[in-house]
């Protein structure tokens, strides 16, 4: 799998920042993860996000580029954001594959990690 593009200052996690009405977004297509209100180094400082974007690359992976957007979609308007399942599983995924991230230091303080939109 070749590594993820980032790109900072994105229009498309632009709007979705505002949809969701989050200081801070990091959203992915394909294999490219879109920034807004977040630089690439902060980002890549918060390993539980990190995991969390690389959950939804392997999800475009397994489903192919369309086919993952549109079930991502429907999902999202049958049960909403938070509890939608690609969601769900990438939230348990920056919990579990964080360390895999860290670059070899400890790994932050959980309550410290990035919340995302709609979390409790």
């Amino acid at each position: 799998m070749p590594s993820p593009r980032i790109v900072e200052n994105s229009l498309f996690a632009r709007i979705a920042r505002l949809v969701l009405k989050s200081s801070s977004v990091a959203m992915v297509l394909g294999n490219t993860i879109h920034l807004s209100g977040v630089k690439r180094q902060d980002f890549l400082r918060d390993p539980y996000w990190v995991a969390h974007e690389m959950c939804h690359i392997r999800q475009y992976q397994q489903h192919g580029y369309f086919g993952f957007l549109g079930r991502y979609l429907l999902e999202s308007m049958r049960v909403g954001y938070y509890a939608n399942r690609f969601e769900a599983e990438a939230r348990q995924a920056g919990r579990d594959e964080a360390h895999l991230y860290a670059n070899g230091l400890p790994l932050p303080d959980p309550a410290k990690m990035h919340r995302g939109a709609g979390a409790a």
